[in-house]
């Protein structure tokens, strides 16, 4: 059974701050849950309704269907909720193929680009101190699991990219088209705020601009979805 203060604390997990001071983050349904269980992620309390997870005794709470949905934050029921710790993030010095992320700021967005990296073989996912955090709930579920598998840290994105000695691949409309770029096997690549595109203190550290190329006619569209736009540029790379 669910007590007012367990629902006080998941509910305020909502909010980064809350996520921060306890050191906590919300997974929802069974697939991200599963896989968070099979990852170095070490498990704080798990509610479901039925035990589907062989979860230690003193970390499960069996719970209804109606305590589910005074603490889900989803618009499709789940069966299950779990709170998580949030280790502690280690420097690591960037290598191979790194996604950058430069204040992008929808949680889908990240959740789906996190799922690329983990589908590409990017192991790690750089992200500026605006971007979304990757353990908003709607980001962890977006992940569907993807998030123990790809390392991601915040961190000033100028001043890392300043220092790195990988080329800097960034996107721009006026770049040159992915389809005519030479990549490398590694390097860094730069995508940007979904209504901004990159800042232009990042600009100025990139030493390849690329774009993709638009076929249709219709000048409205603008420009892709940042995840749409890393899955083809990921896509490219790889093709080498």
């Amino acid at each position: 059974m669910l007590s007012k203060s367990q629902i006080k604390l998941i509910n305020s997990l909502s909010q980064k701050k809350y996520r921060n001071k306890n050191r906590l983050f919300v997974a929802e349904g069974v697939k991200v849950i599963k896989e968070l269980l099979n990852s170095s992620y070490e498990l704080h309390m798990l509610f479901a309704e039925v035990d589907l997870f062989f979860a230690p005794k003193d970390k499960f709470t069996l719970v209804t269907p109606q305590e589910l949905k005074k603490i889900t934050k989803l618009s499709s029921s789940q069966s299950a909720l779990a709170l998580f710790e949030i280790p502690e993030t280690e420097e690591k010095p960037l290598k191979n193929l790194v996604v950058a992320l430069d204040g992008v700021r929808d949680p889908g967005n990240l959740g789906t680009i996190i799922r690329l990296c983990d589908w590409f073989g990017v192991k790690q996912l750089l992200c500026s101190k605006d971007t979304v955090d990757c353990y908003n709930e709607k980001v962890v579920q977006a992940t569907m699991g993807s998030l123990t598998r790809v390392n991601i840290a915040y961190a000033d994105l100028y001043e890392t990219l300043k220092e790195t000695d990988l080329p800097v691949f960034a996107t721009f409309m006026d770049g040159e088209s992915v389809y005519k770029t030479s990549f490398p096997s590694s390097g860094i690549l730069v995508l940007g705020n979904e209504a901004n595109g990159i800042s232009s203190s990042i600009a100025t550290l990139a030493q390849q601009k690329i774009s993709i190329p638009q076929f249709g006619q219709n000048q409205s569209t603008e420009s892709l979805n940042v995840a749409t736009a890393t899955a083809i540029l990921l896509n490219e790379w790889r093709r080498g």
